[in-house]
């Protein structure tokens, strides 16, 4: 179990463990619009879904979750949580969810499988979870595209090889980038991550900036801190 300040999280039936990468995501993703609805694709143990719901008021938090296993998890982490009458998962591939949509999001959030390479692993569950082949970008990109609100934010986190072609991508869907993070580990390391938000204005300014994650190891910057710090037990 991985317990943060206002809630845990159950990950033993998941091959998708807790990682940086969702907390960060969570904790950046933009709010400052007052969601109503939130739209998280691809929940894994729900970590995001239940950061959004400590971060905001929305009134309706939805998760999508294709992994039996997962959506069990995440049910569950939801149900446990001191949110579970506003977050809901639905056991359901994108494909499925977007068919027949009946709302729309005024915050789609994502942290998508991203390995595109052509090696597999021997667990599958965790490859189905890893690899950018169970949800594509593009499907990704269109199914923001259908289920965002008009002045909705649809937040994603990327490998930083892949910042360049998802912006590409989005556009073609008349979708936006308003802000821009890039992650680093240490002030010496390649960038690695990329946290992307989009919306529908295209004369909106792109806000860029850098996000380093630590000064040495366990030594948090100042700015990790600042952003986690009201998640992470610690910090």
């Amino acid at each position: 179990m991985f317990q943060f300040k206002q809630f845990s999280v159950q990950q033993d039936k998941t091959a998708m463990k807790v990682g940086t990468d969702g907390v960060l995501l969570g904790a950046w993703a933009p709010v400052n619009h007052n969601p109503f609805s939130v739209l998280d694709i691809g929940a894994g143990t729900g970590i995001i879904a239940l950061m959004l719901a400590q971060r905001t008021h929305a009134e309706q938090i939805d998760a999508l979750e294709i992994d039996e296993d997962a959506y069990e998890q995440a049910t569950d982490n939801f149900e446990n949580s001191p949110w579970g009458d506003r977050l809901f998962c639905f056991h359901a591939g994108l494909d499925e969810f977007i068919e027949e949509p009946e709302d729309e999001y005024d915050l789609i959030i994502s942290n998508p499988p991203f390995y595109s390479e052509d090696y597999k692993t021997e667990n599958e569950q965790r490859d189905l979870a890893r690899f950018q082949d169970a949800m594509p970008f593009e499907e990704l990109v269109e199914a923001a595209d259908l289920l965002l609100s008009e002045n909705g934010i649809f937040a994603v986190i990327l490998p930083f090889k892949e910042e360049k072609n998802f912006i590409a991508l989005a556009k073609e869907s008349e979708l936006y980038p308003i802000k821009i993070t890039r992650v680093k580990g240490s002030p010496t390391s390649e960038i690695k991550r990329s946290l992307l938000a989009f919306s529908r204005n295209e004369n909106q300014e792109t806000e860029i900036d850098e996000l380093i994650i630590e000064i040495d190891r366990h030594v948090y910057t100042p700015e990790y801190i600042e952003l986690t710090k009201d998640f992470y037990l610690k910090m």
